[in-house]
Parts: C-alpha cells; sequence; structure tokens
C-alpha cells in the first residue's frame, strides 16, 4: 500500500514562535519530525511550507518541500492546496503529520494509513487512553468517542463521556484524540469547499467541519508510542529532556 505524508510546517506560532526551527539536541524540530517520516513505509515525504526560513532548512536536510499559500488557516487547507497543486491522483491516501510532532513513532504513520484503506471511511486518526483525571478533564486534551466499528461520534475539549459524579469516572472508557490523519486526495480537494460547522468554531476542532458534512472518521487505538507534541515552552523542555 503506497501513501504519502505531508508534513504542515507554518512559521508563524502564536504561542512558540518559530517552533519548527527550534533546536533539539543538535537538529531543528522540523528535522526530527522529518527523520521520524522517513523511517515509515512511505513512498514520499513532503513538507509543506509558507516560509522561506523553514523551505532553506528542509532543503538542507534533503527534504522534498512544496511551497504554500500564507493565507491558510489550518494543516488540511495547506495540504489541499499540495495535492492540488502536485497533481496527486484522487485515490492516493496522505497522512497529515504535523510539523511540531517529532517523537511520533513511524509505526503510527503506517497504521493510519492502513485503517484509512481498510475502513471504508473518509478520513482515518488514532487516540491514545487517558490515564488521569487532570488529563480528563484538560480542555487542551481533546476527548474522542467512537463505537465499536471505529466509527467517531464526537470529538470534544470537554471531559467525555461525561459521568454524573465524579466518583463515578472510569477513565477506561475515556481516550485522547492524536492529531494525526489520513485522507484520500479527493478528500483534500474538496475540503476547500466545506462549509466550516459551528460546532468547529465552537471548539475549535477542524474534524468537527468533516463530521458535520457528513464525512465519517475512523478512530483505533495507537500501537505505538506518539510521544510530545510541541505547542509551548514548556512542550518543548520536556521533548529535549526525552530525547537525551
Amino acid at each position: 500500500m503506497d501513501f504519502t505524508i505531508i508534513i504542515p510546517a507554518r512559521y508563524a506560532s502564536s504561542r512558540l514562535p518559530a517552533k519548527l526551527l527550534k533546536d533539539i539536541n543538535g537538529k531543528t524540530l522540523i528535522e526530527h519530525t522529518y527523520s521520524n517520516a522517513i523511517k515509515s513505509n512511505a513512498a514520499r515525504v513532503i513538507i509543506a511550507t509558507d516560509d522561506e526560513k523553514i523551505r532553506q532548512v528542509a532543503l538542507d536536510f534533503g527534504a522534498e518541500v512544496c511551497m504554500t499559500s500564507l493565507k491558510h488557516t489550518s494543516g488540511t487547507s495547506r495540504l489541499s492546496q499540495v495535492v492540488s497543486d502536485l497533481s496527486f491522483k484522487d485515490h492516493q491516501i496522505i497522512v497529515n503529520l504535523q510539523g511540531d510532532e517529532p517523537m511520533m513513532a513511524p509505526e503510527a504513520l503506517n497504521q493510519v494509513a492502513s485503517n484509512l484503506a481498510t475502513s471504508g471511511m473518509s478520513v482515518a486518526t488514532l487516540c491514545e487512553k487517558i490515564n488521569s483525571q487532570e488529563e480528563y478533564f484538560d480542555e487542551n486534551c481533546v476527548k474522542v468517542v467512537y463505537n465499536s466499528r471505529g466509527k467517531a461520534l464526537y470529538f470534544s475539549r470537554s471531559p467525555v463521556p461525561a459521568f454524573r459524579s465524579s466518583s463515578e469516572i472510569d477513565l477506561d472508557l475515556c481516550f485522547r484524540h492524536v492529531g494525526l490523519y489520513a485522507y484520500k486526495a479527493d478528500f483534500l480537494k474538496g475540503h476547500s469547499k466545506m462549509k466550516v460547522s459551528s460546532l468547529e468554531i465552537a471548539e475549535k476542532l477542524e474534524q468537527l467541519t468533516f463530521l458535520a458534512n457528513g464525512f465519517d472518521i475512523h478512530v483505533e487505538i495507537s500501537t505505538a508510542e506518539t510521544g510530545i507534541g510541541v505547542d509551548t515552552e514548556s512542550d518543548l523542555k520536556k521533548v529535549k529532556k526525552e530525547f537525551k
């Protein structure tokens, strides 16, 4: 099964500016992410960026780079331009790996691509068990509920499922969404035509627009470590410690 990984790499970041160029033990964050991607079974790995600094750094470590518009508001939107500009065929599988995920295991990338191919759904993604009530109540931890077929029912920053009593919280029912996606190229080509849902606006979660527009999302527990994504200076310090 062939698939392509596209890594959206935006320079601007409100919480940690220029984070993709931050040094982690002698390599930039974006290079660590790319290094994991090329260890997967992907036939092709592309970095999609809107910034000349990131482009030059990526070219220096040997990556294929596609320059994209400054106007994109999400990684999915950036990928939609890449599949159009590079003339991907509709059936081709694209994995969206965020540039700030330097610890994502190659096995997780293979898993989400395979799940898209076999599930028959429009999108595939992964999740992990939530192991603490602190994480369960954290609005930065996106929760997902899905059915026995792996079909996502809802994603939320709020604690879901919601237990009527704090003494009844069962973490075995609680899962954290991992922000890794796979789609067919034709889904991405149609992405720009989707009307942004009121649910996405409320929760700031673009996958809710997918659901609101009638697309099924496959969810499965990741079989490999997905590591720590870097959103803040604190996250960066944690990742540096892990790499040591």
